[in-house]
């Protein structure tokens, strides 16, 4: 049987994504598991200006790379070295990324095992403070030549390798190679321990930064599964590479359905606000309707801009919806065109004056009443019954006049006389149009998880299944 053998492996580049950015330097150095066998490194001519801060960082200018190859001349080298061999770099997704995008370029689908040294020092020698390749070295006394630099960074990360092969009395580099070893498909930073206590069951996770950030949440039927899911694939985009790179850490809170888990996260990422959210961060509802009173006596209607903190009647996600709601207002129950602002221009004169006399201020003031009374008698209260965390309890979702007022568990032993006693085993949360819609859509899907809270739980005629 062949010996394994391993192509070490340092790039440098005019940026930090393999979709946007071009490789400028390799050096690919073949080690057969006790000794380098064979090592290659050249500049490559990447198509396109290096920018002045990797020139900074790498000191390989312009004029460096001119003369050099382009990487579609060297591609049938690339691949000769890297065939049949486990591919091992130092934050190993960043290099594999590159050059898996470059041969793709080129015309060429390739695909290898890979080991992350990162990876690897983190289970031999755990531990240590910091595991980049300057500092890890440090800490390991091994020499670091040629820093920022294709050959320099590959015989280092060549060094390292040896030594961790001599220190791996547990076979932890057997392991991490296998094709189904997990860990190989995780962020460099990203502890095991974290994924590995991530549950199988739903429930909303968090992924935090090196400063115990909050930069992402997400929901999930299955925790594990969805959080796996972030790691495999070959994208190359800039977000994708920049969000692995960010990732230390995970912790997770397990929900009994998935309507809770869908409501948490939504609150979370309205809270936290996390930089790689960005699907629920379209549903802001930037539009609100007011009443207020002017000096004269007459109450308005009016539709604006909502500002942060803002309380008004109704909230919506655009100025369209909002001028509709108002207008069915006005015409509902007559309300005289001039005392409602639909925060568009104004009306023509022409218009105007068809309205000089004003209504009786009285008159036209219950008529406001009336409409928002309206407004506040279509707000319903109930609660959602359903299923707990464990046999032992259930889980209630709260809404109190028309508005997410709360949600959290309560143990079957507990007895509610009425509805309204529910609260008081809820967390409160806040509330918006776009929670709303979700609790409303799963109360009319399953309508007989749903409790009114004009009845007591005890004359409920409502089956409801724990």
């Amino acid at each position: 049987m062949k010996k394994q053998e391993y192509a070490i492996v340092d790039i440098e580049t005019t940026g930090g994504n393999a979709s946007g950015s071009r490789i400028t330097e390799i050096a690919i150095i073949i080690h057969d598991g006790k000794k380098i066998v064979e090592r290659w490194e050249t500049l490559v001519n990447p198509q396109k200006e290096i920018p002045p801060a990797i020139f900074a960082l790498t000191g390989i200018t312009n004029e460096m790379v001119g003369t050099a190859p382009i990487f579609d001349l060297i591609c049938d080298k690339v691949l000769e070295l890297l065939k049949d061999r486990v591919f091992v770099a130092h934050n190993v997704n960043f290099d594999y990324s590159f050059i898996r995008n470059e041969l793709e370029l080129a015309g060429f689908k390739w695909t290898a095992r890979k080991l992350c040294t990162v990876r690897a020092a983190r289970k031999i020698k755990p531990g240590l403070p910091s595991y980049s390749l300057g500092r890890l070295c440090n800490s390991l006394d091994i020499p670091l030549e040629n820093a920022h630099r294709a050959g320099g960074d590959a015989n280092t990360t060549a060094i390292l390798f040896s030594r961790l092969l001599e220190w791996d009395d547990a076979k932890v580099i057997e392991t991490m190679i296998k094709k189904t070893a997990t860990d190989q498909r995780l962020p460099p930073h990203l502890p095991p321990n974290d994924f590995d206590a991530l549950p199988e069951k739903i429930g909303v996770y968090y992924f935090y930064d090196q400063f115990k950030k909050v930069i992402y949440v997400g929901k999930a039927v299955n925790i594990k599964k969805r959080v796996a899911s972030h790691f495999s694939g070959h994208k190359t985009t800039a977000q994708r590479q920049n969000f692995l790179r960010d990732v230390y850490g995970i912790s997770f809170e397990v929900c009994a359905t998935e309507l809770i888990a869908l409501l948490l996260e939504c609150t979370e990422i309205k809270k936290l606000w996390p930089i790689y959210n960005r699907a629920l961060k379209r549903f802001e509802f930037n539009y609100g309707l007011y009443e207020y009173e002017s000096r004269s006596g007459y109450r308005y209607l009016a539709v604006g801009k909502l500002s942060k903190g803002q309380s008004c009647i109704e909230s919506f996600n655009n100025l369209h919806t909002a001028i509709n709601a108002l207008m069915q207002l006005k015409e509902q129950f007559t309300i005289d065109y001039r005392f409602c602002n639909f925060g568009i221009p104004e009306l023509p004169q022409a218009i105007k004056n068809e309205l000089e006399i004003l209504p009786d201020v009285d008159s036209h003031n219950e008529l406001i009443e009336n409409a928002l009374n309206h407004l506040v008698s279509k707000r319903e209260s109930f609660a959602i019954i359903d299923k707990g965390r464990t046999q032992e309890e259930k889980s209630v979702v709260y809404v109190e006049n028309g508005h997410f007022y709360g949600m959290g568990y309560l143990s079957s032993d507990i007895i509610i006389n009425e509805i309204t006693e529910l609260k008081e085993h809820v967390l409160r949360y806040s509330s918006n149009q776009y929670i709303m819609q979700l609790i409303t859509a799963f109360a009319d899907k399953y309508t007989y998880k749903v409790l009114s809270i004009s009845q007591s739980l005890k004359k409920q005629s409502i089956k409801v299944n724990f």
